[in-house]
């Protein structure tokens, strides 16, 4: 056996309940607590994370707490506008600095135990009862706030508690170069509000990796067609590092009738009011009108679109319109976040563990949109908290998809079920998430 093989061999058993092979996974995967524990070890301190929105951040001082299984940083807004990550801890007692969100009066970050202070760049500039202390207790680079990596890509801050880690581009560039071409760092967010469910964070996400679970768990997204509705409709694509991908294949054929477009994009206005929204359905029931016998519905939307959005000082850079991904899609990058663009909109999932436990985990969801150049930029902030089955608070789609999750969860523990086989092609996401969780946790 050559030693390459050997240390394969070595590293996979050293995973409990594996990826034997590729389209069945194990079932304690999403709830046994030994998993749990190596997932936090091994994925959670050292991948790169999407912690926050720039816009959750827009002036100096600003910061915002992204917490991550026990673990927590705040993100801090500097003078020249460049963002910082610290862990979220007084090395004095231990002392949590920064709670939610929030600005940091005069730059200056101060426990609320003893008063200790640090500027916003982390450097320690104040320390009460300096004189009590032995001299080395008190080494410069020791109490100052220490750094985790931050980058930002996407108009979003990411972190990584590695000091190791490689950079950002390195781990979701192969998938990330997909949603540039859809110009994500033109996004901003519409809504963005979240709930908890009790289902393991794989558990919960697995869902969007795919777009055939949409005839029967959104049948008005089918205008009526159900069953006959083909689970192949996609063209689905995996990325090494764990990420993937589906879109729509508009830009093989033509839409052949302009009522039934229309209409799906009306459902998500509707029921989502993310990825097509209210002056989106404007231009698209303005078109109505001006199709002739034979004429392209696509090109006829793409045309009317730009019109627009060039109109209202919207940016729509040249070309996105021949994307597959402006029409309809789903990207998801590694270990955790999922952006769903459409004609310069997007819906964004954001899945994480919930109170250091296997089978919860907060799950938020943003609405996001390319505004106006002359839009003023209001800071954003998470509207609320609400019960899965809050109607009052959450459109119809989240609903529908929140119905199956902890139904999912449950049948995990159920006699007799030993794990997901998963389709070849439609489910090769799921697969390839699992096996890249494989190969850190070795």
């Amino acid at each position: 056996m050559s030693d390459n093989l050997a240390r394969k061999r070595k590293s996979a058993a050293a995973v409990p309940f594996a990826m034997s092979e590729a389209h069945r996974v194990p079932k304690e995967r999403y709830y046994d607590r030994g998993f749990f524990e190596l997932e936090k070890e091994k994925l959670w301190h050292k991948t790169w994370q999407m912690a926050c929105r720039l816009q959750e951040i827009p002036r100096p001082n600003d910061f915002v707490e992204y917490e991550i299984c026990e673990q927590s940083v705040f993100l801090v807004r500097q003078a020249d506008h460049s963002v910082k990550g610290f862990f979220n801890v007084c090395p004095h007692r231990a002392t949590q600095l920064a709670r939610g969100a929030g600005s940091f009066p005069g730059g200056q970050v101060t426990c609320p135990f003893h008063g200790w202070r640090w500027n916003c760049d982390g450097e320690s500039s104040f320390i009460y009862g300096e004189h009590g202390f032995a001299p080395e207790c008190l080494k410069k680079e020791e109490i100052n706030l220490r750094e985790c990596k931050v980058e930002v890509w996407g108009d979003s801050v990411w972190i990584n508690l590695d000091a190791n880690a490689g950079q950002l581009k390195d781990s979701i560039g192969s998938a990330a170069a997909r949603l540039d071409d859809v110009a994500i760092g033109n996004w901003r967010v519409k809504w963005w509000q979240e709930t908890i469910l009790n289902a393991n964070w794989k558990m919960a996400q697995e869902a969007f990796m795919e777009g055939w679970h949409v005839m029967r768990t959104h049948p008005q997204l089918t205008l009526g067609a159900g069953e006959a509705t083909p689970p192949d409709s996609l063209r689905y694509d995996t990325y090494p590092g764990g990420h993937c991908s589906f879109e729509s294949t508009v830009l093989e054929r033509d839409y052949v009738n302009f009522d039934v477009m229309l209409a799906s994009s009306q459902l998500l206005a509707d029921g989502l009011d993310a990825m097509a929204i209210d002056r989106d359905m404007k231009v698209l029931e303005s078109i109505r009108h001006k199709l002739g016998p034979g004429d392209s519905i696509r090109e006829a939307v793409a045309r009317e679109m730009r019109a627009y959005n060039e109109g209202a000082g919207i940016p729509m850079p040249a070309g996105i319109e021949n994307q597959a991904l402006w029409w309809n899609g789903m990207v998801f990058l590694f270990p955790n976040i999922f952006y769903l663009p459409m004609y310069g909109n997007s819906l964004a999932y954001r899945i994480r563990p919930y109170n250091n436990h296997p089978e919860w985990c907060r799950f938020e969801v943003w609405s996001l949109t390319t505004w106006p150049r002359s839009y003023p930029q209001t800071r954003a902030s998470l509207k609320g908290r609400f019960d899965k089955d809050d109607a009052d608070n959450w459109p119809l789609i989240p609903i529908q998809d929140f119905s199956n999750i902890e139904r999912q969860q449950r049948g995990l523990h159920v006699l007799g079920y030993q794990g997901h086989r998963l389709a070849t092609e439609w489910e090769a996401g799921i697969s390839n998430m699992h096996r890249e969780l494989d190969r850190r946790l070795a």
